[in-house]
């Protein structure tokens, strides 16, 4: 993958054009699930694994997401199909 840098406002404009969802609440997601990440990139290994649905839960469990489950997961999907489509991201098998 590239070591491109991410322009976060491209991206979270193209999530909000995705989700229909509001640009505060999508980076309180966001924002949630980078600590999430660092969390998981603290645990032993080369690889961080990550589960969609634990971190789905972890993001829906933070008391400042005014975002359901299905919100949650849409933007996320939006957020990895734009990293896709920059080259910036992939699925591993």
């Amino acid at each position: 993958m590239s070591e491109q840098q991410v322009n976060e406002s491209e991206m979270i404009a193209y999530i909000v054009d995705e989700t229909g969802l509001s640009e505060e609440g999508i980076k309180i997601v966001l924002k949630h699930e980078q600590d999430f990440i660092a969390t998981a990139a603290k645990k032993p290994g080369d690889t961080i694994e990550l589960d969609g649905d634990e971190l789905v839960d972890y993001v829906v469990g933070q008391k400042n997401v005014k975002l359901n489950e299905l919100e949650v997961e849409n933007v996320l999907d939006a957020e990895m199909a734009y990293l896709i489509d920059k080259g910036l991201a992939g699925y591993e098998d």
